[in-house]
């Protein structure tokens, strides 16, 4: 790895303004990630993600699984979680993702993508259980997908393209001022696992 490459990658700001996204390109090699990937796919408790829109429940095709250091409650769509205890291989990633990144993290949101079918709408991450502008990681695992920000107000938009082994980090006002989202391909037919960090309020 050319760590003054990845030393470059970590300082710069990918979002134009009224935010901050870090890139950090690969931190895991290629047969970590497919590991890590492996295993979680098999060993993670995943759930149909469930949302409350208008009164009613929907359940997501997508998967998802929460994790942390307490069985701290997260709340998003109007659908609360509680948080499981890490296991192993989490604290592991954590670690790493802790060490890359200079952040600390306290708990986990996994979603699992069984195609490219199923995606994530626009949205921001503002809820009020996650520390303010606090760092959110997002890791990869699996099928490779783009990932999309647009601006809320000038509606400009900024593109990753995030594969296996991947690592990125918004933080600071992005989720204030910016939306993401990860858009629904006919032209991936294979799982995807994103790990994403972040750091809920005591």
């Amino acid at each position: 790895m050319d760590l003054f490459n990845q030393a470059s990658k970590q300082q710069k700001n990918y979002l134009p303004y009224e935010g901050t996204v870090h890139f950090y390109g690969y931190v895991l090699a290629r047969q970590e990630a497919a590991y890590y990937f492996e295993h979680l796919l098999h060993s993670i408790e995943w759930k149909n993600d469930e949302a409350l829109i208008f009164g009613k429940k929907i359940s997501t095709k997508r998967k998802v699984a929460w994790y942390g250091s307490q069985p701290f409650q997260y709340t998003y769509s109007n659908s609360t979680k509680h948080a499981l205890p890490w296991t192993p291989e989490l604290l592991d990633l954590k670690t790493c993702i802790e060490k890359e990144t200079g952040e600390t993290y306290n708990s986990c949101l996994l979603n699992l993508y069984h195609n490219g079918n199923e995606g994530m709408a626009w949205h921001s991450d503002g809820e009020k259980d996650l520390k303010k502008n606090g760092a959110i990681a997002s890791l990869s695992l699996g099928a490779t997908r783009k990932f999309l920000f647009k601006h809320k107000s000038t509606q400009e938009k900024v593109e990753f393209i995030l594969e296996s082994g991947s690592l990125l980090v918004m933080k600071d006002e992005t989720q204030t001022f910016w939306l993401h989202r990860l858009p629904p391909t006919k032209v991936v037919h294979q799982p995807r696992i994103n790990l994403t960090f972040r750091t809920i309020n005591e």
